[in-house]
C-alpha cells in the first residue's frame, strides 16, 4: 500500500489502542502516552518500507525490484525493526521515557500498537497483486492478495473521519474534513475513481462524522471504521475470487488446450465490480500472456464503463467473446528461450525472482502485471550486451518456477 494509506490506517489504530486503556491519573502523562500510541502504531505502519533505502545495490530495476518489500518485510525481521523503533523513542522522547518507567498501561499500549503496527504493514502490503514473502527465510514463496488497489480511498475514509473528529481544534477539524473530499473530487475527475464510487464514499464519510456530532464515543467510532474497513476487505476478497474465475473461464473459451498458470488482477479503487487482469497461459512448449479488464455485472456496469484512467487500454473483444471481459494486448514467448536466457544472463535470473508475468524479449524483459506503454513500466529490464552480475541477490522463489522447471534456486 501507499505511505498514505499506512499511516491514516496506523493512527487510526493506535488510537483505538489508546481509547481502549485505562486513563493515567496524570492528564499530563496521558496526553503523553496518546501522543506516543500514534506515533508508535504509525512508524511502525512505515518502517518497513526503509528497505528503499537498500534499492541502490543493484542496478535499476534490480534494486528496486529485489530489495523493496525484502528482508524487512518478513516475519523474522519484524522484532530487530520494533527493538530498533523502541529504542529511538526511547532515545529521543524524554517524557515519554519517564513515562513508561511509571506506567505499565504505557507500557501495554506501546507493545501492542508497535505490533499491530508491523503486523498492519505486511497485512496491507499482501493484499494488492505486487505481493509478500513473508516466511523467507524458511521459504522464499510469494503471496499475492490481488484484492485491494495500492491506494484506497475506503481506508482514508473509513479511519481518516473518526481521526479527524478527535482534533482538539475546530479549525482542524474542519480543514481535514473538508479536504478529503476534495481529494476525492480530484481523483473521480481524472478518472481513477467513478462517480458512483465518489457519493459512496462520501455517504461513509458524512455518516460517520454525523455519529460523532450525536456524541457517539470515539472509541465505537473507531471500531465501526475498522468493522467497515474489514467488510471491504472481505468483499473485494470474494470479489477477487470471482473476477479470477471469471478470466480463467474466459481463457479456457479462446484455447482450450493451454493450462491457465496463474491471473494476477488489479483492484480499482473502490469498486468491487471493475478488476484488471494479466494471465499466463502455457502448452508445454510456449506461453501466452494477456492484459485486460473485466466488470463483474456488465449489464450493470459495462466494462467500458470502468474508471477511465485504469481502463483505457482495454478496448479489443476476446476472439470468442466473453461478456464483461475486455483485453488490451496479449504477448507470447518460448520457454525453451526462456529457460536458455535465464541460465546465461545473470541479470534476468535475479529479475525472475520477482516477475510474476514475464515477458522476456530480444531488447527488454517487462512484468505485465504492471500497465505497460511505449517505454515499458518500472519493471522493466532493458537487455545488456554484457550484463554485470548483481550484488547479493535475496533467494526469494521465483514466480513463475513452472515455466523454469521449478529452478527456485538459479544463480
Amino acid at each position: 500500500m501507499d505511505n498514505i494509506t499506512h499511516s491514516v490506517v496506523g493512527l487510526g489504530v493506535g488510537e483505538l489502542i489508546q481509547r481502549s486503556l485505562p486513563v493515567e491519573a496524570d492528564p499530563a502523562q496521558h496526553k503523553t502516552r496518546h501522543r506516543l500510541l500514534l506515533a508508535a502504531c504509525a512508524l511502525a505502519s512505515n518502517f518497513p518500507d526503509l528497505d528503499l533505502l537498500f534499492t541502490h545495490l543493484a542496478p535499476a530495476p534490480l534494486g528496486y525490484l529485489l530489495h523493496h518489500r525484502g528482508h524487512t518485510h518478513t516475519l523474522l525481521y519484524l522484532l530487530p525493526q520494533a527493538l530498533l523503533l523502541l529504542a529511538l523513542l526511547w532515545a529521543l522522547w524524554p517524557n515519554a521515557r519517564a513515562l513508561l518507567r511509571a506506567s505499565r498501561f504505557a507500557r501495554r499500549g506501546l507493545g501492542i500498537a508497535l505490533a499491530a503496527g508491523f503486523l498492519l504493514h505486511i497485512g496491507m502490503d499482501f493484499m494488492n497483486n505486487y505481493g509478500v514473502h513473508p516466511f523467507y527465510p524458511f521459504s522464499g514463496t510469494w503471496y499475492y492478495g490481488d484484492m485491494i488497489f495500492i491506494i484506497e480511498p475506503v481506508f482514508w475514509v473509513a479511519f481518516g473521519v473518526p481521526l479527524a473528529m478527535t482534533l482538539p481544534s475546530r479549525r482542524g477539524r474542519i480543514v481535514v474534513l473538508a479536504v478529503l473530499p476534495v481529494v476525492l473530487l480530484y481523483f473521480t475527475m481524472h478518472g481513477y475513481l467513478g462517480w458512483t464510487s465518489f457519493e459512496a464514499l462520501v455517504t461513509l464519510g458524512a455518516a460517520v462524522a454525523a455519529l460523532r456530532f450525536m456524541h457517539m464515543h470515539s472509541r465505537r467510532a473507531l471500531l465501526l471504521a475498522l468493522g467497515v474497513v474489514l467488510a471491504y476487505v472481505g468483499v473485494q476478497a470474494s470479489a477477487s475470487n470471482k473476477a479470477r474465475q471469471a478470466v480463467t473461464a474466459a481463457l479456457v473459451l479462446q484455447d482450450p488446450q493451454a493450462k491457465v498458470l496463474d491471473v494476477a488482477l488489479t483492484a480499482f479503487p473502490s469498486q468491487p465490480l471493475c478488476w484488471s487482469f494479466a494471465s499466463i497461459e502455457s502448452d508445454g512448449r510456449t506461453y501466452q500472456l494477456r492484459r485486460g479488464h473485466l466488470s463483474l455485472a456488465p449489464a450493470l456496469l459495462p466494462p467500458r464503463e470502468c474508471p477511465a484512467a485504469l481502463a483505457a487500454d482495454a478496448v479489443q473483444e476476446m476472439p470468442v467473446q466473453v461478456p464483461g471481459v475486455l483485453l488490451s494486448g496479449s504477448w507470447q514467448g518460448s520457454i525453451a528461450a526462456l529457460r536458455e536466457r535465464a541460465a546465461s544472463d545473470c541479470q534476468l535470473s535475479a529479475w525472475l525472482r520477482f516477475a510474476r508475468m514475464p515477458a522476456v524479449g530480444g531488447t527488454e524483459a517487462t512484468d505485465l502485471r504492471f500497465s505497460s506503454g511505449s517505454r515499458g513500466n518500472f519493471t522493466t529490464l532493458p537487455r545488456a550486451a554484457q550484463p554485470a552480475c548483481p550484488f547479493g541477490v535475496p533467494k526469494w522463489a521465483m514466480p513463475r518456477a513452472d515455466l523454469l522447471g521449478g529452478a527456485k534456486d538459479a544463480p
